[in-house]
């Protein structure tokens, strides 16, 4: 609920609060990054701030449009108003603002005013974990009758992330392409239960494995024995700006992924470098999961040019300009004794 939220976002932000300020006089801090949720948290780096420390909000995700996705409540609602202040009021407070995208980037800027503190600094997959391996064609994992086609999905089970409409396109994948399955990997909640309850109803109980949570280092490995990812997000005003990290992982290890048209993935990839579909239409999500078990040269094809986008956005690259940025703030003010 908004009240529990609340509560518990106001005693991290307590307990946040007294752990820095009592801590400063013997750690003498120069940098305190935050990140939110909620972004009201940077105010815990008063004290230090005070003192001369800088302080870099980081906004992984914008409150306003999170909180209308999972409450279901429209922009004039109290709670989105009062989240859309406290944002202003929270990058005002920063000496730097980050965030993850190029469209959560203009939206903070329209919202703040700050473009002068704003960087983006993308949430890209480790390296060290996620190996890059250039997309090719696997000769013996191209479908053939009867054999499996594997869809992957993985990531956090919740309504907006659409694993159901996942599910409903593997059953319109499965009139043509029989040997299609869908694998799902993440922590269990009552929204994968319900539509785990529904699979005898389609008649996929053999074709839908749940396969539980697993750690990265596991997912790499899981990924490898997929054909293609799923991105089957719903459409929402958060998914419409989002840009989630499971498709740089998938494009990492040289896999196919299919994704959602919305702003904040098209401000990166283009139908060319990304099986794009309709936000929320199952149908179409359908279509283009078909084409890349159809056409798996063509798929690798586009593959290839998503890799070349990926590469833009390693990690290294972005902790680098994360530092750099880091650095230079540090540079602008007087260094504490």
């Amino acid at each position: 609920s908004k009240l529990g939220y609340m509560f518990q976002y106001c005693l991290f932000i307590l307990i946040a609060f007294m752990m820095l300020t009592l801590r400063f006089p013997t750690r003498r801090y120069h940098v305190v990054h935050i990140h939110n949720m909620p972004d009201v948290l940077v105010f815990a780096a008063l004290v230090p701030k005070l003192f001369g420390a800088k302080v870099i909000l980081d906004l992984h995700d914008p409150m306003p449009e999170l909180m209308m996705t999972i409450f279901n409540v429209g922009k004039e609602s109290w709670a989105v108003k009062t989240t859309a202040f406290l944002e202003k009021w929270s990058i005002a407070f920063a000496d730097l603002v980050l965030t993850v995208n190029r469209t959560c980037e203009e939206l903070f800027v329209s919202r703040s005013g700050g473009a002068s503190k704003i960087s983006v600094v993308m949430n890209t997959p480790d390296e060290q974990i996620f190996r890059y391996s250039p997309a090719k064609l696997d000769v013996a994992r191209v479908p053939r009758k009867g054999e499996p086609f594997v869809i992957m999905y993985h990531g956090t089970l919740v309504e907006r992330n659409g694993l159901d409409l996942a599910v409903e396109a593997l059953a319109k994948v499965r009139r043509s392409i029989p040997g299609a399955e869908l694998r799902v990997y993440g922590p269990r909640t009552s929204f994968l239960d319900t539509v785990l309850s529904g699979l005898p109803e389609k008649e996929l109980e053999k074709a839908v494995h749940y396969l539980g949570p697993r750690t990265l280092e596991e997912l790499v490995q899981a990924i490898a024995q997929c054909d293609v990812g799923v991105i089957p997000n719903k459409r929402s005003i958060f998914t419409e700006i989002n840009t989630p990290t499971r498709i740089f992982e998938y494009l990492a290890l040289g896999k196919p992924v299919v994704a959602p048209r919305s702003s904040g993935i098209e401000a990166y990839f283009d139908k060319d470098s990304l099986v794009l579909f309709e936000l929320g239409n199952v149908d179409d999500l359908a279509m283009k999961l078909s084409w890349v078990a159809i056409h798996p040269r063509e798929a690798i094809e586009t593959t290839k040019h998503g890799q070349v986008i990926y590469q833009k956005h390693v990690w290294s690259r972005e902790k680098e300009k994360l530092l750099g940025l880091t650095a230079a703030l540090l540079r602008r003010g007087d260094k504490l004794s």
